[in-house]
């Protein structure tokens, strides 16, 4: 072999290598990369769009309740979630509500009908491996709604043959069958319709969030919360996976309500007392 013709094979072997490079670093460019397709522009696309997607619940009184006269929604949830977009986008209305129930939340979320969920959400590890969450923003137990009068007076009073009522999708449900092996559930697609049962008598109790029930008994009062919490409900935003410029964005929000002492008074609004320190 020639050295000519070696001196030629190796310059294009180099080229070759140049080449490849030069892909990659296209792709990096065009955000092929994983790290791109993670949803690093996440915030970027809802500036471009100009309003932020919010799903939150219509049936939640304290956190998110829609008015059937005015059609408008209100709530601690619907609070922070326009605190979201003003610091996002410069203005508190940039932002569109829909509605959401806990069997419904993660899949609107996930197929992008929505940026994120503020909807009385608990952190778990189980949801962690679907969507990110932002720090906690309510901290929250489960506890347990009946009518005045009831036998039952706490979690302790609940046994197999109780008939107890909750939302599809909640962790409550869970919760209270760890709770009491063997008890009967029946389940709603959201919060007034269990309500609604719990008052026509198809069960004995209704649980979920106590800051949720508290909610429901203001409704009504011939209702009342029992007992004391029995689980820890720590409540985040939740965020499409990989979209850590969204959870960021969020996360600072929540520390300037904090900082500014903004939150407490939207807490105080809602609950009618100031948070635990």
């Amino acid at each position: 072999m020639s050295k000519s013709f070696k001196l030629l094979s190796v310059l294009m072997i180099a080229a070759l290598f140049v080449l490849a490079g030069c892909g990659n670093n296209n792709n990096a460019a065009n955000g092929n990369t994983p790290a791109a397709e993670g949803g690093s522009d996440a915030i970027a696309k809802i500036k471009e769009r100009g309003k932020l997607l919010v799903g939150v619940k219509f049936d939640t009184k304290l956190f998110g309740l829609k008015d059937p006269a005015s059609g408008e929604v209100q709530g601690f949830d619907i609070d922070m979630s326009k605190a979201i977009a003003k610091h996002i986008l410069g203005d508190e209305n940039a932002i569109e509500l829909k509605e959401v129930t806990s069997k419904t939340r993660i899949p609107m979320l996930n197929n992008g009908e929505i940026d994120m969920v503020v909807a009385t959400m608990t952190i778990t590890e189980e949801r962690k491996k679907e969507v990110d969450f932002s720090d906690v923003y309510f901290q929250a137990g489960q506890s347990l709604l009946v009518k005045k009068g009831s036998p039952i007076t706490g979690i302790d009073d609940v046994t197999k043959d109780t008939k107890i009522l909750g939302s599809k999708g909640a962790t409550s449900i869970k919760n209270i069958k760890e709770k009491v092996p063997g008890v009967t559930v029946l389940e709603f697609d959201n919060y007034q319709d269990a309500f609604s049962a719990l008052k026509a008598g198809q069960g004995e109790a209704l649980t979920t969030d106590d800051a949720i029930l508290y909610g429901m008994a203001s409704q009504d009062p011939g209702y009342e919360v029992v007992g004391e919490p029995f689980t820890d409900e720590p409540y985040g935003i939740a965020i499409q996976k990989g979209n850590s410029d969204v959870v960021k964005a969020v996360n600072d929000t929540l520390a300037e309500l904090k900082s500014s002492g903004d939150y407490d008074t939207l807490y105080t609004k809602w609950i009618g007392k100031a948070p635990a320190k």
